[in-house]
């Protein structure tokens, strides 16, 4: 879009009030559907562009005193010769202030979307560094516990060492494209709604944004006008013991290159942890279900229970000395077995949820065997804890029910099923602001 037209909030899709995290979210979600890699080769071209615009958004956004800048002047802050009007203080002298820095946001001709340059007034403008890459690598739980090395093969594209990224044979001098008539951007009209469009800039498809290019016979022979060329590496990711979903590894100065950039940008690798089938984490611990039969939370637990993530078998040994028993949903802390802390020899906890393994049913068919499992049992009282509270000790009902057909069911959710009661299994209390409200009295 034009200068006058950009409104980076919105090419994010958020509200001017969004804070820094809302902002990041959103430039994450918005510069994965936009990149070029995810969309088909057809709409590849617009798809660059958004993402150009998704992350020269970002970068204004990002920062407090661009951003202020941003929702004072709008884009013509960034546009060098531009104040909105009258003689106003130059923006290389402004960001030289802020920044220590000259040659404004201007770097890519006069495109409001280019890099901020470098270096103090008056001195030649530094190029911008090269965009970056992001991409999401998958991690098992296990890698991260243990730390990962992995090595891969990039191609990337380097400036052709032959025509020194000019794109033409030695001696040759480029043509004004006749398309953009040297301006490097093409307007067009673009839909953004039903029986709506817009008018955008773009990226020239005849000179690729450059304004002018070399005619056939004057192209470099290595690199045929593109000004790069393409080269394999081998890279290596190193990941280490204790990374959390969501941190970036940087592998410095590994992506594409452009003959406008001062540098090539860097590869961003972002971190996703894969789902364990075993354990849950949450910063430096781990939390796991351990189940147990009725004997062991009876008389104890004396085997192993588990296996860590590097492999090793937990033994875990429980006495229950007097009687005491182990309760369904109790949890067991064990110090020190958690995830490593990086850059640190400490490890955060494990958490093991107990789930008691009733027999199934028939498990006794022996009469005597009954007797003598009700004789080391606990005997019920008159009245058994969770009865109910006017059946008080030594007092009995006159009138007596027994009850011998029942139906065993896996949970309440038929509990007042049907009946719209908010008491019902499953339904939800509403507050009153929510309620439907009837007539009411006027306020005197």
């Amino acid at each position: 879009m034009s200068a006058e037209e950009i409104d980076l909030y919105e090419i994010l899709g958020i509200s001017k009030g969004a804070s820094k995290a809302e902002i990041k979210k959103a430039y994450h979600k918005a510069a994965l559907s936009s990149h070029p890699d995810k969309v088909p080769e057809d709409q590849r071209e617009e798809a660059d562009v958004k993402f150009k615009a998704v992350s020269q958004a970002y970068e204004i956004l990002s920062d407090d005193d661009t951003r202020a800048m941003y929702d004072q002047h709008g884009m013509a802050a960034f546009e060098k010769g531009q104040g909105g009007g009258g003689a106003g203080p130059d923006l290389d002298d402004i960001l030289a202030q802020m920044f220590g820095m000259g040659g404004g946001m201007g770097g890519m001709g006069g495109d409001p979307f280019g890099g901020m340059g470098g270096g103090p007034p008056g001195q030649r403008r530094k190029r911008p560094k090269g965009r970056n890459e992001m991409q999401q690598y998958e991690v098992t739980l296990e890698e991260l516990y243990k730390g990962k090395t992995t090595k891969f093969a990039s191609t990337k594209n380097v400036i052709c060492n032959n025509c020194e990224g000019s794109g033409g044979r030695e001696g040759k001098k480029p043509k004004t494209c006749d398309t953009c008539k040297g301006r490097g951007v093409q307007t067009r009209l673009q839909p953004v709604g039903p029986g709506m469009v817009t008018q955008a800039t773009v990226e020239c498809s005849t000179c690729s944004g450059r304004g002018q290019f070399f005619a056939d016979k004057d192209k470099c022979k290595k690199c045929k006008g593109a000004r790069t060329i393409k080269q394999k590496k081998i890279l290596e990711l190193y990941i280490p013991r204790g990374s959390r979903e969501g941190e970036h590894i940087i592998l410095s100065g590994e992506a594409d290159q452009d003959p406008n950039d001062e540098e090539p940008g860097d590869i961003i690798f972002e971190l996703v942890e894969e789902q364990h089938k075993t354990f849950n984490r949450a910063g430096a611990d781990l939390h796991a279900e351990l189940e147990i039969s009725l004997a062991e939370a009876l008389t104890g637990v004396d085997r192993v229970v588990i296996t860590h993530l590097d492999g090793r078998g937990l033994h875990l040994k429980v006495q229950q000395p007097n009687g005491k028993v182990l309760r369904p949903d109790e949890v067991l802390k064990i110090e020190g077995e958690g995830m490593p802390m990086k850059r640190s020899d400490h490890k955060g906890d494990l958490y093991l949820s107990l789930k008691i393994i009733f027999p199934e049913d028939g498990w006794l068919k022996d009469p005597a065997a009954v007797d003598r499992v009700k004789a080391v049992l606990p005997q019920p009282t008159a009245n058994p804890a969770g009865g109910f509270a006017d059946v008080k000790p030594g007092q009995t009902p006159e009138i007596i029910d027994e009850i011998h057909d029942f139906e065993v069911v896996d949970s309440l959710d038929g509990f007042g099923a049907g009946s719209d009661d908010p008491r019902a299994a499953g339904a939800e209390w509403e507050d009153d602001d929510d309620r439907p409200q009837g007539a009411q009295c006027a306020q005197q």
